[in-house]
């Protein structure tokens, strides 16, 4: 038995001195400063932290936090608590190592029975906790909000594992992966728990919501809990704050309307759609919104589905088919309204001008399937988010003023003719 003991910490020195490897001098003596700290915190004698001074300070709530803390505890000598060579192997293979070691981490992580079995019943019980963790104070988000939320991002999952011993079918490590990727705002959460917790962690970032007080959040299709989901797929960390600009309930189902809204906002805009079989999805559009007779944009626009199922599906890079709006043409070519992807008449999502249809249909511009569960559908609420960085609202650049129906002198006389002119002044 001794033997076997010495064997164990022979391998779990090395394991350090090589873990060790992955920091800086600054870095370890800046993490052994903290470990300090908080052992002495831990009635421990300063050999280990003490499950509960770890909770606090890395701020993780219900199971998820217990598993963190097992996990880490368990590559440590000190039974029941986190030792400064389990806190430093646990780092370095989660935070410094290989794609595949963060992910297999992460993955035992999930496996919060840690029965070695990534079941439905574990992923509620994550949910659970990042709902604790990064929502407790949002009075917006219900038991009921929080239910529907959760239970769209478990439906974008796949469980296609029988597990021996266990009833219910679980995920494979690449199932796993999959669901990361059209969930990336749950990939950021769990790779940044061991971070320190005032550093503005990534998947930690909740947009701020801004609407007028006359609107009740229940006529809202986005809740905190979407806006967090849809900021996943933002390559920045800031906190954003997001301002409605269009909701057709208030605004009517207007396109020039829209357009004159969200031309007069911000640049970066989120819309979605409510349809008439009560699924929710939407775009991410990185570009104003400006008349064009083909497609524009960048690779950072996305689209999205919320509702049944929550997903992100980025740009292919196989062409750049990215945003489009066209407005007073007459050519069949082009038509007239917004959309994502494919091509003109059969888009990744479009909204006619005159808001009362719209189509999706699978892409190569865009990973995913259709949006909507039939190719073309009936848009029953549509809503706009201008986005901006938290701290910008007072130095926002002078963006240029009027409607797009304003800014383009060349169809003037067209639309007088029409009687257009006068209702967009």
């Amino acid at each position: 038995m001794g033997n076997s003991q010495g064997s164990s910490s022979s391998a779990s020195s090395a394991r350090f001195v090589t873990a060790s490897r992955a920091f800086s001098k600054q870095a370890l003596d800046d993490l052994r400063a903290r470990f300090a700290s908080l052992a002495a915190q831990s009635g421990t004698q300063g050999r280990a932290i003490s499950r509960p001074v770890f909770l606090e300070y890395f701020g993780v709530r219900g199971a998820l936090g217990d598993r963190l803390f097992q996990l880490v505890a368990k590559e440590g000598s000190e039974e029941g608590g986190v030792t400064f060579e389990g806190l430093i192997i646990c780092k370095a293979t989660y935070e410094r190592g290989t794609r595949d070691e963060a992910d297999e981490f992460i993955f035992q992580l999930c496996d919060v029975m840690g029965d070695g079995a990534l079941t439905r019943s574990d992923l509620e019980s994550v949910l659970t906790s990042i709902h604790e963790t990064i929502f407790e104070n949002n009075k917006e988000a219900g038991d009921g909000s929080n239910k529907r939320t959760s239970e769209a991002f478990l439906n974008s999952a796949v469980f296609s594992t029988n597990a021996e011993g266990v009833s219910e079918k679980s995920m494979s490590l690449s199932d796993f992966r999959n669901w990361c990727i059209v969930m990336p705002s749950l990939r950021k959460f769990l790779g940044s728990l061991l971070m320190p917790p005032d550093s503005g962690l990534a998947g930690f970032q909740v947009p701020l919501l801004h609407y007028p007080e006359n609107i009740s959040s229940e006529l809202l299709l986005l809740n905190k809990e979407y806006a967090w989901h849809i900021g996943g797929g933002f390559s920045q960390h800031d906190v954003q704050e997001w301002r409605l600009l269009y909701h057709s309930s208030l605004h009517g189902q207007s396109f020039s309307t829209f357009l004159g809204n969200v031309t007069n906002g911000d640049a970066q805009t989120v819309l979605i759609i409510k349809d008439a079989e009560g699924s929710i999805y939407g775009a991410y559009a990185s570009q104003p919104w400006e008349r064009h007779s083909d497609f524009y944009g960048d690779m950072k626009t996305f689209l999205f589905k919320l509702y049944p199922e929550a997903s992100i599906f980025r740009p292919t890079g196989a062409n750049k088919n990215l945003q489009w709006c066209a407005t007073n043409f007459t050519s069949e070519n082009i038509p007239n309204g917004i959309g994502f992807g494919g091509k003109p008449h059969h888009f990744g999502l479009f909204l006619s001008a005159g808001f009362d249809q719209g189509h999706s249909f699978t892409s190569s511009t865009f990973t995913g399937p259709p949006l909507s569960s039939t190719n073309r559908f009936r848009p029953e609420v549509i809503e706009c988010w201008g986005i901006q960085v938290k701290g910008s609202l007072d130095e926002k650049p002078e963006l240029v003023k009027g409607t797009v129906l304003e800014r383009f002198k060349e169809d003037r006389n067209m639309l007088k003719l029409i009687g257009m002119a006068s209702a967009s002044d």
